[in-house]
């Protein structure tokens, strides 16, 4: 979408799987791939106008993130941190959310669930007039698809690489796929946090 305004984009991606879907998706635009993290970018000072985290900013260091990307940007850019979350309320994901629950009781949906003003806050001296955007809307998929993306949710209780997270990860799929419609629109809400470099 970026591509498509016009923009130059630089994307960091330390996940080689990912960074080759992405390039694959993107090519012929103004953008280059980079194999790094939101940590550690290996960028030039002060060179962007805005810097966003995708679904990303809970896997990392937030504190360190924050460093690094008023490292990165220029008097006055932008920093965002945006995620698609479920609604708990949409029918399709209350059956998803009873199946992990009746599976892992102590379940819980992590940093990515959570508010970011007061992180963004507690570094003051780097970012100021934090604004916040929230926009509900629904996205038509396939079972396959939507269990798709539940196996790339990294989180301590179904970590695929080890053989009971995968067994577990297996039993959750298993019931969803037998509680579930092959296709349906499922509501989301994409909630962004922003702020601008002092």
């Amino acid at each position: 979408m970026l591509l498509d305004l016009g923009c130059e984009v630089v994307s960091i991606e330390p996940n080689d799987a990912m960074r080759e879907i992405g390039i694959k998706r993107t090519q012929g635009g103004k953008i280059k791939w980079v194999r790094a993290s939101g940590i550690d970018t290996g960028l030039e000072n002060e060179s962007f106008d805005w810097v966003t985290f995708g679904s990303s900013f809970n896997v990392m260091d937030r504190s360190l993130a924050l460093k690094e990307t008023h490292r990165i940007l220029k008097q006055g850019g932008i920093f965002s941190c945006m995620w698609n979350h479920r609604d708990l309320n949409d029918p399709i994901q209350e059956v998803a959310e009873e199946v992990i629950l009746d599976l892992i009781p102590e379940y819980k949906r992590g940093i990515r669930r959570e508010e970011q003003r007061s992180v963004i806050e507690e570094y003051r001296d780097l970012f100021d007039e934090i604004f916040y955007l929230e926009k509900d809307f629904y996205f038509h998929q396939s079972l396959e698809n939507y269990l798709l993306a539940w196996k790339s949710v990294k989180n301590p209780y179904w970590d695929l690489e080890t053989k009971e997270g995968a067994e577990l990860f297996d039993r959750i799929i298993y019931q969803m796929r037998h509680k579930l419609p092959k296709e349906f629109s499922i509501k989301y809400t994409t909630r962004i946090w922003s702020a601008k470099k002092i």
